[in-house]
């Protein structure tokens, strides 16, 4: 049996799986926020802890606590602590990858760099969600959180390290801080010299789905689990839910969370300039000799839920979301909303974006409100989707969608419509959930490699949005002549049609 815990931003999970892919037994819980210093959003780790211990006894218990043969643990990128290596006390909270209090820290890194030489050597674009501006903040804020030796760990890295006692950091989110050159796989002493820390504030860095050690026997005890299960770093939640929607070739996937991404990969090669004009984020996969492209959307579903507690007052129910959208006509809507509470993303980052609703007319409703903020991220998931056609050399004709989002067939179809591409949601429940059980398999040896734990996966796909191509004519229309053409005025960025 293998376990996996996936830590999320709104949710945490854990699930028991069979070699096969199939899931035994699944649990959910909030992954909950607390007030930070000054004014931030962040986690408590012992929080954190208790809700990861709390998942794994739930799952054990439902399936009978079974014989465990390893722990995958996957997370939110970019989400970190510091922790005291001596006596294993957090110095500082989990500072989420949403925080914007390192926006001026990400702004001086950005002084001080080459931004095209950075992203040849780390895959990325500077930005405040990366660990390095969190670090400088905290070290302006709060400078005794660095007294005597402190190490920075991921979110999974933490949960590791409460169950085993042994930290390292697997290389997906060591890639995740900004101080790692993904084309060296190391940390870059010279760099985090340069910005005032010490090389040795980052742990060893292993390889997606390594074991870490034994969970010790006392917590298996504890958790219901029989034996000492090995546990495993999985990394970066959308790499290790590729796992579960990929045989190692070019399949592309959109994940459908709070935030929304679109990830595919292609053989291992150095990133060039057309690669740092995309505004994709790189790194290496999990799959040997192969590396990922990677674009984000901050508020997709973040969208959804703003709007839902902005006119239900936090007391509209999902199902009665679906009742308002099911009410609406299937035709566009005609108004466009752009998703940027948070900023725009890929491809072209912008902090200062800010969403907005243009085109309604008294006749709009509760339900065309909704609906058009389905259609403004399908707008947004299509202008990555764009992009990323440049990077692969090839039109993406196809995607698999998972996560939550994935649960609403309207918004599927509006993406099916918008994209005019077939939209495929896999037959595997939680995609992250079961990439990190994989990937702990990988690690604990039960396969020999990322791809014979992906073929082993007995999981036909599931219901297929076949894009209606009246509708994908009028979306057409709206995304180039609306959307796109109003861009450069809410983003600063325009995209000619191709």
């Amino acid at each position: 049996m293998l376990l996996a815990i996936d830590i999320g931003t709104t949710n945490m999970k854990a699930g028991l799986f069979r070699q096969d892919g199939f899931a035994v037994a699944q649990a959910e819980r909030p992954n909950k926020k607390v007030s930070g210093p000054a004014g931030t959003a962040v986690y408590d780790p012992l929080r954190m802890w208790e809700t990861a211990a709390t998942l794994i006894r739930h799952v054990a218990e439902a399936a009978g606590h079974p014989s465990v043969k390893a722990i995958g643990i996957t997370s939110m990128a970019e989400s970190g602590l510091l922790l005291d290596p001596s006596d294993g006390r957090p110095r500082s909270p989990v500072m989420p990858w949403f925080e914007t209090c390192s926006i001026p820290q990400a702004e001086l890194v950005k002084r001080e760099i080459d931004a095209k030489e950075r992203f040849f050597q780390t895959g990325l674009h500077a930005s405040h969600k990366f660990g390095l501006p969190k670090l400088l903040w905290l070290k302006e804020k709060f400078p005794e959180a660095f007294g005597g030796q402190s190490v920075w760990l991921s979110a999974s890295a933490y949960i590791a390290y409460r169950l085993t006692g042994r930290m390292a950091e697997d290389e997906t989110l060591a890639a995740r801080t900004f101080v790692y050159r993904i084309d060296r796989r190391e940390w870059d002493a010279p760099f985090i010299r340069h910005f005032g820390f010490k090389p040795e504030l980052f742990p060893g860095v292993v390889a997606a789905g390594s074991a870490v050690g034994k969970i010790h026997s006392g917590i298996a005890a504890e958790m219901g689990l029989s034996g000492e299960p090995v546990v495993c770093l999985a990394g970066h939640d959308h790499v290790a839910a590729s796992l579960a929607c990929s045989s190692g070739g070019d399949e592309v996937y959109n994940s459908m969370g709070t935030a929304e991404t679109l990830v595919g990969s292609f053989a291992e090669r150095g990133l060039d300039a057309a690669d740092f004009e995309s505004g994709m984020s790189f790194g290496r996969h999990a799959f040997p000799d192969r590396m990922f492209w990677m674009g984000g959307h901050a508020s997709s579903g973040g969208s959804v839920e703003w709007l839902r507690d902005t006119v239900g007052d936090g007391n509209l129910s999902y199902a009665s979301i679906m009742k308002l959208l099911s009410s609406t006509h299937s035709d566009p809507t005609g108004i466009l909303y752009f998703p940027y509470l948070s900023g725009s993303g890929t491809p072209r980052t912008n902090q200062a974006a800010r969403a907005a609703f243009i085109g309604l007319t008294a006749k709009h409703g509760k339900g065309d409100l909704i609906k058009a903020v389905l259609e403004g991220n399908a707008y947004q998931v299509e202008m990555m989707r764009r992009s990323a056609q440049r990077i692969c050399g090839c039109p993406i004709e196809r995607m698999k969608v998972v996560g939550g989002g994935a649960k609403n067939g309207i918004w599927l179809q509006i993406k099916a419509d918008v994209s005019g591409i077939d939209l495929t949601v896999p037959n595997t429940g939680e995609a992250t959930l079961l990439g990190a059980a994989l990937s702990a398999g990988v690690g604990a040896g039960v396969y020999k490699s990322f791809r014979e734990a992906a073929n082993a996966v007995n999981s036909p796909d599931g219901k297929r949005y076949i894009p209606d191509p009246d509708r994908h004519y009028r979306y057409g229309r709206l995304y180039e002549q609306g959307f796109m053409a109003l861009m450069e005025p809410l983003t600063g960025y325009y995209e000619s049609s191709f």
